[in-house]
């Protein structure tokens, strides 16, 4: 069985994982791509002989509305971490803001985060961030298909965008901050479609049943 999830925010994809299991009483459940606690949407699982199915899933685009705030940078790059820089926002149009975000878009370098569950010689990144230490990550190569400003609103820029496996949707936004003048970080992120999978269709844990 496949099962697009809503998934809340402050829950990990793992305890969604381990709340299925129980309430369909099946051991093997797994997941088709992490999602942050802080961010909530679609979040899809495979249970019994279609875990099989969840790499597949997980190759396909995922689209993503972010809510981006200047001024602010934390060290995961979301609002689960701590504040370690503040930095003026300039004057910001809609134009040029939608000017930056097109030069997003296509195939470009991406450096993961070290609040990551990527892994780097065995070792979780985030293992290592907690222990401050910060290694070398090799820039991995992302393909954002579409961006697209949705709202600006004081200092917070919601956009929407479409991209592929393995891309960070924090660190898309510390770098469209960076590019912009100043310092941000997501305080909001939610995740409306993985491949043909979308939020309309999700179900909450709660209407999660035996079937």
């Amino acid at each position: 069985m496949i099962i697009n999830i809503n998934k809340p925010a402050g829950w990990t994809s793992f305890d969604v994982v381990k709340k299925v299991r129980g309430i369909i009483n099946e051991k093997k459940v797994g997941h088709a791509g992490t999602l942050d606690p802080f961010a909530t949407g679609v979040l899809i699982l495979g249970t019994g002989p279609d875990t099989k199915k969840l790499s597949d899933i997980s190759l396909s685009n995922k689209t993503y509305i972010a809510d981006l705030t200047l001024g602010i940078e934390t060290d995961t790059y979301d609002c689960d971490g701590s504040t370690v820089l503040r930095e003026p926002v300039p004057e910001l149009s809609k134009k040029v803001i939608e000017n930056i975000l097109s030069l997003f878009e296509g195939v470009t370098k991406q450096t993961p985060p070290m609040y990551s569950a990527k892994k780097v010689n065995g070792v979780r990144l985030y293992k290592l961030a907690r222990q401050n230490k910060i290694i070398k990550r090799d820039p991995v190569e992302i393909n954002i298909s579409d961006i697209q400003l949705i709202k600006l609103k004081s200092s917070t820029i919601t956009f929407e965008v479409t991209c592929s496996k393995g891309t960070y949707v924090r660190v898309l936004g510390y770098d469209i901050a960076k590019k912009l003048g100043t310092v941000g970080f997501l305080s909001a992120l939610k995740r409306i479609s993985v491949g043909p999978y979308n939020i309309k269709e999700s179900k909450l844990i709660n209407e999660i049943t035996i079937s």
